[in-house]
């Protein structure tokens, strides 16, 4: 069975740094190309990181140079470190990929910024 697991949000002042990890189970993610996106209440999904199994990522604008992507393959692990945080980065943040079937994602983990 296919999971993925987000942890690593908290609440943390602006400025502040936080490390998300997403364990993968069912599945080797070194096969897939992996994603972060977040979402808050009543606002679309933004896609902000992803890593392709040639190892190329891709940021979003609104995170590109404070945020970075990556994974571990022999733990089956994927990474988000978030750096210089800002209110605006608050949000439910999750860890997907999409197989021939359907795009899974995890249960997420609320990352807050506020002072």
């Amino acid at each position: 069975e296919v999971q993925l697991a987000e942890s690593g949000g908290a609440l943390v002042q602006p400025g502040g740094s936080l490390r998300l990890t997403c364990a993968a189970s069912g599945f080797r993610l070194s096969e897939y190309t992996m994603k972060w996106l977040r979402q808050t209440p009543g606002e679309v999904v933004e896609y902000i990181a992803a890593i392709t199994r040639a190892d190329g990522v891709w940021y979003s604008e609104s995170v590109k140079g404070r945020f970075t992507i990556s994974r571990n393959n022999a733990e089956n692990t994927l990474y988000l470190e978030l750096n210089n945080l800002k209110s605006e980065d608050t949000a439910m943040y999750y860890c997907s990929f999409r197989d021939a079937d359907r795009e899974h994602r995890g249960q997420g983990t609320q990352v807050t910024v506020s002072s």
